[in-house]
């Protein structure tokens, strides 16, 4: 009886099958695949590299930057016309009237060449003028800046693909370590001693 179940238990044993598990690949992106989904659509290059959480960050420097080249092309063109209506002899074209406050009658040589006063008049076609290179300064300033920001998306997604699998392990130590140190004259200090250890 003995050796019966001892011969069903050999039987039992070649017929079952060994099942293995399916092996997990770890992912390791491409640093030329990720630098060319950054510069096809920004943002794209995070998304290949799995991280996610720097999306809202690439599409908010975006927005800012786009939202000042705006404001401040319009208040360019708004102030531009202005100065241009204001330097031209067409009484019609009037539409510094709604950027100056101040009584049209004191400094309108157009409007009132017989009650403007000159000097009145130099100061706000100089302070418009002022505004006009303001605001068009802070308009390119913009486009360098979109510009810029879409070169460090890409830049950003070309070094995280690079050291994405970086391996930082116990093999590379720094230490700092206390020494004595020589002086000039024969004398004994202390000091510091930068010490780097790598372990193969």
């Amino acid at each position: 009886m003995l050796q019966l179940f001892c011969v069903e238990q050999n039987m039992i044993a070649q017929d079952t099958l060994v099942v293995t598990k399916p092996v997990k690949h770890k992912f390791s992106p491409e640093t030329l695949k990720a630098t060319m989904m950054a510069v096809s659509f920004p943002g794209l290059g995070q998304i290949y590299n799995r991280k996610i959480w720097k999306i809202p960050v690439v599409y908010a420097g975006f927005g800012a930057l786009i939202y000042s080249a705006a404001f401040n092309g319009k208040n360019y063109t708004l102030y531009m016309k202005a100065y241009q209506d204001f330097t031209d002899q067409v009484p019609k074209t009037d539409s510094y009237l709604k950027l100056i406050r101040d009584d049209p009658a004191t400094y309108d040589p157009v409007l009132y060449p017989k009650t403007y006063v000159p000097s009145t008049a130099a100061y706000f076609k100089d302070a418009m003028l002022q505004m006009v290179d303001y605001y068009k300064r802070y308009r390119d300033l913009s486009y360098i800046g979109i510009a810029g920001w879409y070169l460090i998306s890409i830049l950003d997604a070309n070094v995280d693909a690079s050291l994405f699998n970086y391996d930082i392990s116990n093999n590379l130590n720094l230490t700092f370590v206390p020494v004595q140190m020589n002086l000039p004259g024969g004398f004994l200090g202390a000091g510091l001693c930068l010490d780097l250890k790598v372990n193969f």
